[in-house]
């Protein structure tokens, strides 16, 4: 996509807001890879999502620092919630704040931990998931998170085009390049669920439990 058209869809969509302008900039000035926060697009595009399907409860798998989580809060129904973990403690320090001051900050409960071991525990049955942690555990992320989502619920995987690196065989032995591919492979086989791969970005798939 080029910058002008990209330019012109953020001008014919919903507006972004400061909060999240604020963060999305911060993330970008303070943390290594800044990019790798859903940003305006995906943001407005995940807020739509959630209040398409309206869930009760959500589970993300992977914070970073709280812009995706944000969204999808905004557009929970009252009495939703969004369960979001990060493995990285190191994170928490430019994250949590940056939460619990946002304008949804009760329908978000941030975890520094695990989802992989930590969310079962919850014992809470999701309508929504976002997966966007570590590439290389993707399809042990995948089969956790389908074993907590309710029959009909949906499972949204981010980066899974991995920037054309996934049919680009310079990158063979990159381990995040092949956890994509293997979470691919394993999702487009998968009897459990329907799938399709929208190329937003970076890639997001979008699962929906049978």
């Amino acid at each position: 996509m080029t910058e002008e058209l990209e330019r012109y869809i953020l001008d014919h969509i919903d507006k972004e807001g400061d909060y999240l302008y604020s963060l999305y900039r911060a993330t970008n000035i303070h943390l290594l890879r800044g990019r790798m926060a859903s940003g305006h697009l995906q943001g407005r595009l995940l807020r739509m999502l959630v209040r398409m399907i309206r869930p009760a409860n959500i589970l993300e798998v992977g914070t970073f620092s709280g812009y995706s989580a944000i969204c999808m809060a905004e557009g929970l129904e009252p009495g939703g919630k969004v369960y979001t973990y990060e493995i990285n403690d190191e994170q928490e320090e430019f994250t949590r704040p940056w939460i619990e001051n946002s304008p949804v900050a009760d329908r978000i409960e941030f975890i520094i931990g695990d989802a992989n071991t930590e969310a079962p525990k919850l014992g809470i049955t999701f309508d929504m998931a976002f997966i966007d942690g570590d590439k290389r555990t993707y399809r042990q992320t995948y089969e956790t998170v389908l074993a907590l989502l309710r029959p009909g619920g949906f499972m949204l995987a981010d980066n899974t085009l991995w920037d054309g690196h996934i049919i680009d065989r310079a990158y063979d032995g990159d381990k995040q390049t092949q956890g994509i591919e293997d979470f691919n492979d394993l999702v487009a086989k998968d009897s459990r669920v329907e799938r399709v791969i929208l190329p937003l970005r970076d890639g997001l798939t979008i699962i929906r439990k049978k």
